[in-house]
């Protein structure tokens, strides 16, 4: 829920105060703001598929709910809220601003050298599949446990001695 409004206070402010096509500094030129609508997906991919891209962000975000669930890792936990918070963010725009439903253009802002203008949402998704990887890279399953026989939780304490039994 965080991302989701992060992004949307962002992209408000963003529409509220920029002006469409004219770069600002915020960072001198290592970030700089520039309003942009953009109606395909990372890099401007796919601009004549907008649909396809609201239906698979509605079914990720679908997926991410039904997966919370499941999950028993903290790293994992997170790394599916900045998914989610993410592909709900851009899919509110797809649905919800012009040039219609399942067609709307995704609010971008945020400008790096060299790469294409994102937003919250993207950011967020970004910093997930690097959470992932370096989850999954350190052995964390999605069920917590750890790779190499610990089938302890990874984020659960060392194990207490057990006061109940007698020998």
């Amino acid at each position: 829920m965080t991302v989701w409004v992060l992004d949307r206070v962002t992209k408000n402010w963003a529409l509220g105060t920029l002006t469409p096509g004219i770069r600002e500094p915020l960072l001198g030129e290592v970030l700089q703001l520039n309003l942009l609508f953009n109606p395909g997906a990372a890099f401007s991919l796919g601009t004549g598929i907008t649909p396809v891209f609201a239906f698979v962000q509605f079914a990720v975000s679908l997926l991410v709910v039904l997966a919370a669930f499941r999950v028993g890792s903290t790293a994992w936990a997170v790394a599916l809220g900045l998914v989610l918070g993410g592909a709900s963010g851009n899919l509110f725009d797809r649905l919800t601003r012009p040039p219609g439903f399942a067609r709307g253009h995704v609010v971008d802002f945020l400008e790096l050298p060299n790469w294409p203008v994102f937003n919250v949402a993207d950011s967020a998704i970004c910093c997930a599949a690097v959470l992932v990887a370096i989850t999954a890279f350190a052995g964390i399953g999605f069920d917590g446990t750890r790779e190499g026989g610990d089938e302890r939780s990874a984020t659960d304490p060392a194990p207490r001695p057990d006061s109940g039994s007698s020998s």
